[in-house]
């Protein structure tokens, strides 16, 4: 699989760290390594920490890591690895902090290296709505790299340099209906949801790090 070009040895030497470059271009950090500053939980606090220059799930509690500021049109960073078998996500666009289910778009975060054939639930599946194009995610205990763009109706997923969904959102125009016709969760239609929403961790009781989160405003 191809490297994006900040990850790898590069990349720990400046870790949660952006260049010049990132920085004139508009990129801003998400997460400083050091805090949760701009963060907050849904519910159980104590199931997050900073370790390491790491944003820690520890998987224990259940819940979510949210930003308080809400972005509507964006390009997301960021690296996770997880324990093995461990299912998390990564939440976007998500509007009522007490309903992440209907009301926020997710990027799976699942241990699914090993499997052949992808769906809607498999890593990198834009959760529900569209199964990633190839299987992009790394072995469980390997760093993987996402990026994550919003811009306007079209969202674009892109894991470990390869871009395994690019959909238009709008498309989604009946509630709990794929354009395919097949059933998926949510019980509205996202064409005509909001387009600014909290960014969201999930704890689904599993272990996973994340760091290097940053994020360039559309």
């Amino acid at each position: 699989m191809s490297c994006l070009p900040w990850c790898g040895t590069e990349e720990e030497s400046r870790m949660n760290a952006l260049t010049e470059q990132e920085v004139k271009a508009g990129y801003r950090l998400l997460f400083d390594g050091r805090s949760l500053e701009g963060w907050a939980a849904t519910r159980h606090p104590e199931g997050w920490l900073v370790q390491d220059g790491h944003l820690v799930c520890k998987g224990v509690t259940g819940g979510y890591l949210f930003t308080l500021e809400q972005f509507d049109h964006f390009e997301l960073r960021l690296e996770y690895q997880t324990a093995p078998g461990v299912n998390s996500g990564i939440f976007f666009r998500w509007t009522d902090l007490n309903d992440p289910v209907h009301t926020g778009l997710e990027m799976q975060i699942l241990d699914t290296y090993a499997k052949e054939t992808m769906d809607k639930h498999s890593s990198g599946a834009l959760y529900d709505l569209e199964a990633p194009s190839s299987n992009a995610v790394r072995p469980a205990g390997e760093w993987n790299q996402v990026r994550i763009r919003c811009d306007q109706n079209l969202i674009r997923l892109e894991l470990n340099g390869t871009v395994v969904v690019d959909a238009d959102i709008n498309r989604w125009s009946v509630p709990g209906q794929n354009p395919d016709g097949t059933a998926n969760k949510f019980k509205y239609a996202w064409k005509d949801r909001p387009r600014r929403g909290h960014i969201g961790l999930q704890d689904h009781g599993g272990y996973v790090e994340f760091r290097n989160i940053s994020i360039l405003p559309l």
